[in-house]
């Protein structure tokens, strides 16, 4: 059972800073009417955050701010692995022509901390930040695949299995087997599970005991991910990219 929240006026706020993130800007009266908050409340946040410099206001609506790309920088670069894997994965963009990505999971969910484009990328809405759920991406289930099952049960249960599009999994003796032979092959596939029309194929990058601590990945349009080049190409070079990544942490 989730525990209560210790102070209710700091859950507001950051329910007020997620609001305007998925609006992308807003008044105070939509702000309110999306949380189900009264008027005066919202506005005394939203005057808060201002003055504190975590949003802006132009005109009637409020923005989120610039000094939230300091606050995830900070997050970011403190991820060891994000500085070691970030060569790697402008390498694989490269060499694929198609987005590399690099991902971790926090509090259940799988988190882009990177993505290069190569030369023949499509534009994609996943960004540095972005948090999606775990089973409906490749770099998720590989994540998934190489953690212990009680853990995989506790993030389930804390997220369930929500429906992205037509193909995302969504039964969770499916996605079990899935990660089954996830483990069995050593990466994994979605095939239009998040984005309609884009394969992707990941890669674990694991400590010494086999946990899963980020993943790697390829992503490209459902026409050029085909035959051997998604079956032998891609996986071949998201996999050596892993394991340079893997050697290089062990080792820094």
């Amino acid at each position: 059972m989730t525990e209560p929240v210790p102070v209710k006026a700091a859950k507001i706020s950051l329910e007020v800073v997620e609001t305007l993130r998925e609006l992308e800007g807003a008044g105070v009266s939509e702000v309110a009417q999306r949380l189900d908050k009264p008027t005066s409340t919202v506005h005394d946040h939203l005057r808060t955050l201002e003055q504190e410099e975590y949003l802006v206001k132009e005109g009637k609506e409020y923005y989120v701010s610039t000094r939230f790309l300091q606050l995830g920088n900070q997050a970011r670069s403190r991820q060891k692995v994000f500085e070691i894997a970030r060569p790697e994965i402008d390498e694989l963009a490269e060499k694929t022509g198609e987005h590399a990505n690099f991902m971790i999971e926090e509090h259940g969910l799988g988190v882009f901390l990177y993505k290069a484009r190569g030369q023949n990328a499509v534009q994609l809405d996943t960004h540095a930040g972005m948090r999606v759920p775990l089973q409906t991406t490749a770099l998720g289930k590989t994540i998934m695949a190489f953690r212990p099952r009680a853990k995989v049960e506790a993030i389930l249960d804390r997220h369930g299995l929500p429906k992205v599009t037509e193909q995302t999994i969504t039964d969770r003796a499916e996605l079990f087997d899935t990660l089954d032979q996830v483990r069995e092959r050593g990466y994994a596939y979605d095939d239009e599970e998040r984005v309609k029309g884009m394969r992707c194929l990941a890669a674990p990058i694991v400590d010494e005991d086999g946990y899963a601590i980020a993943a790697v990945s390829v992503s490209g349009p459902k026409s050029r991910m085909q035959e051997e080049r998604f079956t032998d190409e891609i996986p071949d070079q998201i996999l050596r990219s892993a394991n340079v990544i893997e050697v290089n942490l062990t080792y820094s």
